[in-house]
């Protein structure tokens, strides 16, 4: 694995042709905003691009996709963009296992499974890290392209709420908003952090109403089962987001949302709000992510599964 810096991931990018762009499953703002931005600057210079995700991408990010049919070609290069792990490819693993060629990605966590990596460790979002190579690339700005790319650094920020909203990721913003001052980011945030659907209005409500809080309060676990949104009339695509519901009581540290995919699969997101590296905490559970935002898949029963959480926060804390 050959580890690039910006300027030649922007040479590497210049010189590809005929790209499958892959974003990672239950895709979020920050991975679909990185892939398809990169469609629209890939298109913008002649080439053909097409962006797979094993998932369906949630209505509400509807805003951000091309309009009209995706060509179907065989692609010459792949390139991975917000994709920590190839297991996070989904089915897709099976055709791109081992193909991948570039990786441009922000994930301490990050497996160097692609030929080639541009990786950022410290930046906000893959859409802060792309930003700089279509700066090095020299590309226009058009309003699809940043509409994507704020709306990465926005949902991988919390609105730029979360500590790893940088001095830098403030001054991408500044500059997107300077390069299309006529979209309507307010809208966007609007869309993003404030809209919600009543079915997910009712999860929301029937998990905090049963959000447990373990080890003196510093820890709280919150459990979205196929129970719960069945009983709630919930879409899986509704479900996006919650990691940040278990944070919101006073004098939590960590805070867990375990979301049923399958009977006794669990999708496991950590956060943290003070010190405690949850990446670590997932790594032993063969996951991974960022310091304070991070994530895993853990089976079993419930009760299996929260003493296991439950002891390794004890252990990190």
């Amino acid at each position: 694995m050959n580890r690039l810096t910006v300027e030649e991931m922007a040479a590497r990018f210049l010189a590809c042709e005929d790209v499958h762009i892959l974003i990672h499953q239950a895709p979020d703002g920050d991975c679909i905003g990185a892939g398809y931005s990169l469609q629209a600057v890939l298109r913008q210079l002649g080439k053909r691009a097409q962006v797979l995700c094993c998932d369906p991408i949630p209505p509400r990010f509807g805003f951000l996709l091309p309009e009209g049919e995706e060509e179907t070609f065989e692609p010459q290069t792949v390139i991975a963009v917000d994709v920590a792990d190839e297991k996070l490819f989904g089915r897709l693993a099976d055709t791109y296992g081992g193909r991948v060629d570039l990786c441009v990605d922000h994930h301490i966590s990050n497996k160097g499974y692609a030929k080639a990596l541009l990786l950022e460790s410290d930046a906000s979002a893959a859409c802060e890290v792309l930003y700089k190579v279509y700066r090095a690339m020299g590309v226009t700005f058009t309003e699809p392209i940043v509409k994507c790319l704020y709306t990465g650094m926005a949902t991988d920020t919390g609105c730029f709420k979360f500590s790893n909203a940088s001095a830098s990721t403030h001054r991408a913003v500044a500059d997107l908003m300077d390069l299309c001052p006529d979209i309507r980011y307010d809208l966007i945030n609007r869309a993003m952090f404030d809209v919600k659907s009543p079915g997910r209005l009712r999860a929301e409500m029937a998990m905090l109403s049963h959000m447990e809080y373990h080890l003196d309060g510093r820890l709280t676990l919150i459990w979205a089962t196929i129970d719960v949104m069945h009983e709630n009339d919930v879409d899986e695509k509704d479900m996006e987001g919650l990691a940040n519901l278990p944070l919101a009581p006073e004098g939590v540290e960590v805070g867990v949302t375990m979301r049923e995919r399958e009977p006794g699969v669990f999708k496991v997101s950590m956060r943290a709000a003070g010190d405690v590296d949850v990446s670590a905490i997932c790594q032993t559970f063969g996951g991974g992510g960022h310091v304070k935002a991070a994530g895993c898949l853990l089976e079993g029963t419930q009760d299996d599964l929260r003493d296991r959480v439950i002891a390794a926060v004890r252990s990190a804390l």
